[in-house]
């Protein structure tokens, strides 16, 4: 993004999506090309989704978790688990449980457009809720974290229902949906409302997160009102309770979300005593450190293996 500052993010002149790039310029090159942040969301989007073989994974869709407009979520279901279900045969194990928060500079967005990561994280083995949640400018801060902290304690309630264990429950985010899950989880006021604690958590996997940084002075502002100011919303400075481990990936050629993001809520969150790795997904854009999570695009960067080691770890 031209013009950012190491200090600064902008939320919004970029969408935080994928380049409009043709189906036949793809086909010609022999794979998916996922480019810079300087375009238009959808159609990309829909490539990805396009191409990702769903791997027998399961999935049940439009699941409500509050009472308000795009308040549901997408439950997906590892392949051996779907076949259970649908064949109503015995199912004697659970499984470790994933909630994804997408991005779109908390405007835009939605959980069908991030279908691949639930797929994704489906097919190695996590019963996985894709959310939807209010956005602005009709919603701003903190509705659409509060959306978020009701999704994750819907789900942990849950969880059993869907076969899933609700003590082995990780959050993901991808750059705005970074924030709401990061948010959500580092303030325990977030979650106090549905009896649950940050500690209730499993693990947090922020990527590409703007976690830090002066919104006033982009157009990001209208996503959170005239009176808010960094001090009092952004989550490296709102770490309240007893917190699980984190880890905070960045993107090695991000131009949208700058690395100081990353780097000031570690800072923040090891000042509060709370367990937190890093890491760099290498050769990887703003938009590619979540489209590579789709399985044909691995070969793209390792966001993907950086993610399953760290659930495997935290979860398995």
């Amino acid at each position: 993004m031209k013009g950012l500052n190491k200090s600064t993010t902008n939320t919004k002149a970029s969408k935080f999506t994928f380049k409009n790039t043709s189906i036949t310029a793809i086909l010609a090159i022999g794979g998916v090309v996922l480019a810079t942040q300087q375009a238009q969301a959808l159609s990309a989007l829909a490539v990805v989704n396009g191409i990702t073989s769903n791997g027998g994974v399961g999935v049940s869709k439009d699941i409500l978790y509050g009472d308000e407009p795009l308040q549901d979520l997408d439950i997906y279901y590892p392949k051996p688990l779907a076949q259970a279900m649908k064949t109503e045969s015995a199912i004697n194990k659970t499984y470790p449980m994933v909630v994804f928060v997408h991005g779109g500079s908390w405007e835009s967005g939605s959980k069908e457009e991030y279908a691949f990561v639930g797929q994704s994280l489906a097919q190695a083995g996590y019963v996985t809720a894709v959310i939807n949640y209010r956005k602005a400018p009709e919603h701003v801060y903190p509705d659409y974290v509060k959306d978020a902290a009701q999704a994750i304690a819907w789900s942990h309630s849950n969880a059993k229902s869907f076969h899933a264990d609700p003590n082995r429950l990780a959050v993901i985010g991808h750059s705005a949906g970074a924030f709401n899950a990061v948010a959500a989880v580092a303030n325990e006021d977030f979650l106090a409302p549905y009896g649950m604690k940050p500690k209730d958590i499993s693990a947090v996997i922020g990527i590409a997160g703007p976690y830090s940084y002066d919104f006033r002075q982009y157009d990001s502002a209208t996503a959170f009102g005239p009176n808010a100011t960094p001090d009092k919303v952004m989550p490296d400075r709102q770490i309240k309770g007893e917190q699980p481990p984190y880890l905070l990936l960045t993107a090695e050629k991000d131009q949208v979300v700058h690395i100081t993001n990353a780097v000031k809520m570690t800072e923040g969150l090891k000042a509060a005593g709370v367990t937190v790795e890093n890491g760099e997904i290498k050769g990887a854009s703003h938009a590619t450190s979540i489209g590579a999570m789709a399985p044909p695009l691995r070969w793209v960067n390792d966001v993907r293996a950086q993610v399953l080691t760290y659930l495997d770890k935290t979860l398995k």
